[in-house]
């Protein structure tokens, strides 16, 4: 069976490699969809989160990356998925979660929503977390895949900059 993973990846946290892990072993093949949400100002480009996605997953076999700029559900027609996985940290975020699902399953009966929870330890990281910590100069070593983690402290410390002294 296909499977999709999608999100924003602003960028890539062990939280997100944690469920993908998990998809890619439950599942035939696993497409991670880079979404392009309009709501969100993203630090990394596409291209630069689909790279970082393919650096982290580069030892799945049953793993591609890929971007997807329309609705997720009709991105999992065109692949033939018959499942979306989502990652859960917090009830807080099963609601929200749980609304998509509903409104997916109506536009397609026939693609199941499958919610998987994260792993304990990383129930408070989010992307969020990272580029608040990552921007300060903060130790984001325990948060981000190993291959990621100079790029993505560089980069967000180099937004900071900007932002200071109003080139941002």
């Amino acid at each position: 069976m296909i499977a999709i993973c999608p999100g924003s990846f602003d960028p890539v946290t062990v939280g997100h490699m944690d469920i993908i892990t998990r998809a890619a072993g439950i599942f035939d093949k696993v497409y991670v969809a880079v979404l392009h949400n309009p709501k969100k100002h993203p630090a990394f480009t596409e291209e630069e989160r689909v790279n970082m996605l393919r650096t982290a997953t580069a030892e799945m076999s049953n793993v591609e990356v890929e971007t997807w700029d329309g609705l997720l559900i009709d991105y999992a027609a065109h692949k033939g998925a018959g499942v979306i996985v989502k990652g859960l940290r917090a009830v807080s975020d099963y609601e929200y979660e749980f609304q998509m699902a509903l409104a997916n399953r109506s536009l397609r009966p026939e693609i199941e929503t499958v919610f998987l929870t994260t792993s304990s330890e990383n129930m408070f990281l989010s992307s969020s977390v990272v580029k608040q910590i990552a921007s300060f100069g903060g130790d984001i070593s325990a948060f981000v895949p190993a291959e990621l983690r100079d790029v993505i402290k560089e980069r967000l410390m180099q937004q900071r900059s900007e932002m200071q002294n109003g080139k941002h």
